[in-house]
């Protein structure tokens, strides 16, 4: 049985880690009412881009004959080559929320594997990385520093580099993938197709009614820039939703092992007094005993 002297010791450990959990909670709160605001923000700015796409893509259209024949919305029903570009932390002590988009990745790449198509990945996270490497599969890209602290023109280049490699035909297909923000206690792993552009996700099938009125010959050229955008600020609004859903996860991990370490200091402090109360009953029966043998 582990001495007083023990259990005291082991009281105290564990209060410290208690004070510690309790302090990265109220950071990753703190964090993740910052980061929530700013997805907010993007979110409705992301809106309206996604909504300006659609109504010029639209307009080309129905204005073409063949319909939009830019390579940004060519797809290929049996792609050869994939490109999956995915996000984690760079920290850990955030419960599961690395291993759900690593768990969708890799159930991702044993799909298309099963048609014949090879799967290039793109890692933007210490974690991901670490993983990958760990079980010996190859990266094209290792983006560290990217996913703790999004910046648009450090995401921006890297997926212009990603979108480049489509242009020239060099991969077919981009998905995202990364765990996103629900609420507080809630995080969903959302995958999304950057390039082809989904028809569908845009509602290009759908009639027109829109009273915007562009130039016949700037179309092409403010569709493209449009499609640039579109695709910068898609990899840069995951980021930030990533973000404010590993501080949530994070911050729910913490106060799990903040009540977890409260149980554990209650446990511990009922043993101490079990064997504080043990050693005080043994002292008195000896101290008894000593006196009885003295008669």
């Amino acid at each position: 049985m582990a001495s007083l002297k023990d259990i005291k010791r082991k009281i105290k450990s564990v209060k410290n880690t208690e004070k510690t959990t309790r302090a990265m909670k109220l950071v990753s709160s703190a964090k993740l009412k910052r980061t929530e605001e700013l997805a907010k923000k993007s979110k409705v700015y992301a809106a309206k881009l996604t909504e300006l796409l659609n109504e010029i893509a639209r307009k080309m259209a129905g204005e073409n004959a063949n319909g939009l024949d830019l390579p940004y919305f060519s797809e290929v029903k049996n792609p050869k080559i994939v490109d999956i570009v995915f996000i984690t932390a760079d920290k850990g002590l955030c419960g599961g929320f690395n291993a759900q988009t690593i768990k969708r990745v890799n159930a991702l790449r044993k799909e298309f594997a099963a048609k014949g198509t090879e799967v290039r990945l793109r890692a933007v996270g210490r974690k991901g990385i670490d993983y990958f490497r760990f079980n010996g599969v190859a990266l094209s890209n290792e983006v560290l520093g990217l996913s703790s602290s999004p910046d648009f023109e450090k995401s921006s280049e890297l997926i212009g580099q990603i979108a480049q490699d489509y242009i020239d035909g060099n991969t077919e297909k981009i998905i995202l993938v990364h765990n996103g923000y629900v609420n507080m206690i809630t995080q969903e792993v959302r995958q999304s197709q950057v390039l082809p552009i989904d028809h569908s996700a845009l509602g290009l099938d759908n009639v027109s009614t829109s009273e915007l009125e562009v130039e016949p010959d700037e179309d092409n050229t403010l569709l493209e820039g449009l499609v640039k955008r579109y695709v910068e600020y898609t990899m840069y609004y995951a980021l930030i939703d990533s973000l404010a859903a590993e501080h949530s996860a994070r911050m729910q991990a913490m106060d799990s092992a903040t009540n977890n370490a409260k149980e554990m200091v209650k446990s511990l402090s009922i043993k101490y007094n079990r064997a504080r109360q043990e050693a005080i009953t043994t002292e008195l029966i000896e101290i008894i005993s000593g006196m009885e043998s003295m008669k």
